[in-house]
């Protein structure tokens, strides 16, 4: 095998997964939205993006944005969209942290001569996962970076997989993705070609796939990587 390039999730991958009351990240939007009575606000907006994930798989993985799901909720209210998705933002801040080996990982990667790119299943704006990048030191050691609130599907769809592939000007076969979820990360990367890289033992939804290396963290991914090659 010829790996020219190493590519990577981010959320639970390159940022360390964290548990998160996914209510409590709403409320902050609401407060906005509807100050005098924010909890029913919350709840809706919640319950908004839960539908939207659930349908997004159901419909082939396509895709959508933050903006989206408030403007579901906000439509018929005229209230303060930009305000509300301001505060959202700002509520995941503090929850944001990268994986300490990270850096050196890439670096790694980058002395090798080989490529690195990432892919994100987010509704988030890219400019936010720029900046949280960018303050970790991540940003420069990344070739290219795919956001699927930019693209028509997420993955595991064969479209969001090929779209990182063309960015990074690699084929399948050369390509190596690591990632922590078994569906979107290891059975969409290998269903399209690539070599897949597991990060287990996060708490996330199982899938019966199996991946072509299982690691606990970043740290152990250079070993891997330089013994295919």
């Amino acid at each position: 095998m010829t790996v020219r390039a190493v590519l990577f999730d981010w959320g639970g991958t390159l940022s360390e997964h964290r548990e998160v009351d996914l209510l409590e990240m709403w409320r902050a939007a609401s407060l906005v939205l509807s100050p005098g009575d924010p909890e029913p606000v919350a709840q809706a907006l919640l319950l908004a993006e839960q539908r939207w994930w659930a349908v997004s798989t159901e419909h082939g993985n396509t895709s959508g944005t933050t903006e989206e799901l408030v403007r579901s909720v906000a439509a018929q209210t005229h209230l303060d969209v930009a305000g509300a998705l301001l505060a959202y933002h700002d509520a995941w801040e503090a929850t944001v942290a990268h994986d300490p080996a990270a850096a050196g990982v890439l670096r790694g990667l980058r002395d090798r001569g080989l490529r690195t790119g990432l892919l994100s299943n987010t509704h988030w704006p890219r400019a936010l996962h720029e900046r949280w990048l960018d303050e970790a030191g991540l940003l420069e050691l990344l070739d290219v970076r795919l956001y699927t609130c930019e693209l028509s599907h997420m993955k595991p769809h064969p479209a969001a997989f090929g779209a990182l592939l063309d960015a990074v000007g690699v084929r399948a076969d050369e390509a190596v993705f690591v990632g922590d979820r078994p569906r979107d990360d290891v059975w969409g990367a290998q269903r399209s070609g690539l070599r897949a890289v597991l990060l287990s033992g996060r708490p996330v939804e199982q899938f019966d796939v199996v991946p072509d290396a299982t690691l606990t963290g970043l740290a152990g991914l250079l070993d891997v990587v330089d013994a295919w090659r």
